[in-house]
Parts: C-alpha cells; structure tokens; sequence
C-alpha cells in the first residue's frame, strides 16, 4: 500500500468503481452520446445491462440510470464502469445523479417509456444542407475513444495527451 491508502499497483481495484469523479459535464455527455446512439445502441456498444431500480429523467426524457453512469465514469476515468460495479454501490447511482441535479425516479413498470418519444427540445430550425448518404456500422465493431483523464482530450494513438504530456 502506498501513503494514501491506495494499492501501489497504480488505481483502485477491479470491482470497485469510482463515481466521486464522475461531474456534471461527464454526465452530460453520456447522456448526450444515449440520445445520438439510441437506446440499444448506445447498451450494445458499452455492454452494460440495463438498470430495473431506476431512471434518469432529463429535459422531459427518459434514460437509464445505470448505464448513463457506467459511461459517465469512461469520461471520467478512462474505463467504462460495469453493471456488477454499480450495482455494489448501494443507492451510489442515484444519489451521484441527485447530487449533480438530476431527477432519478423508479422505473415505469415494465412498459418504461423510451427515451425518444417523450417531450421534444426546443431547437432551431434547421437549414437545409447537402449531405452525404450515411454509412450503417455495426456498433459490435466500434469502439469508444479513449479519453485523457485529466483534461478530457481523445487521445492520439500512442496513448499519451499531447496537452498534458
């Protein structure tokens, strides 16, 4: 064990996830990434199982609790945190989520309501512009971008910030 109480192997444990650094922003941003992605999608890509005690209710719309924090914590660490992780920490999802401003109720019975159909946003009206058709990828042969821990960048392949190098 190193001063603070930490293993000296670098980090913490496998089976423990550390949701004190997931903020605001990460949260944000994952629940940004759910309504690109979709729903399926976006549990497919991270692997994580859906959450049956509670959702995240954000402008009007529905997520999974759970699984927004999973990826909350890659944005935030650099490694997804798995359903096994979250679901030890007894009521650690929802008071992380109360505790940033969001609303975290029980899950609608087994009919939840999907994420998409709820109340729209409020946007701007779009102009028109010219597109290129889309390429359908498989989400099974994406994977996320690796994310620098101290100042959020994508890394570059060699692993290592180019800002905080």
């Amino acid at each position: 064990m190193t001063a603070v109480g930490r293993p000296s192997g670098g980090g913490y444990p496998r089976g423990v996830a550390t949701l004190s650094a997931v903020t605001r922003p990460h949260l944000l941003t994952a629940i940004a990434e759910y309504d690109d992605r979709g729903k399926e999608a976006f549990i497919g890509v991270y692997g994580l199982q859906p959450s049956t005690t509670e959702e995240l209710v954000h402008e009007g719309r529905s997520y999974d609790a759970a699984v927004v924090v999973g990826v909350a914590h890659r944005y935030a660490t650099g490694r997804v945190a798995t359903s096994d992780e979250l679901g030890k920490q007894a009521d650690g999802v929802a008071a992380l989520l109360r505790k940033h401003g969001f609303e975290v109720t029980p899950p609608q019975g087994a009919a939840r309501t999907p994420a998409r159909v709820t109340k729209p946003r409020a946007t701007a009206p779009r102009t028109p512009r010219a597109t290129t058709p889309r390429v359908s990828r498989s989400s099974a042969d994406e994977r996320p971008p690796v994310i620098c821990p101290t100042c959020f960048t994508q890394l570059p392949a060699t692993g290592t910030c180019d800002n905080c190098a």
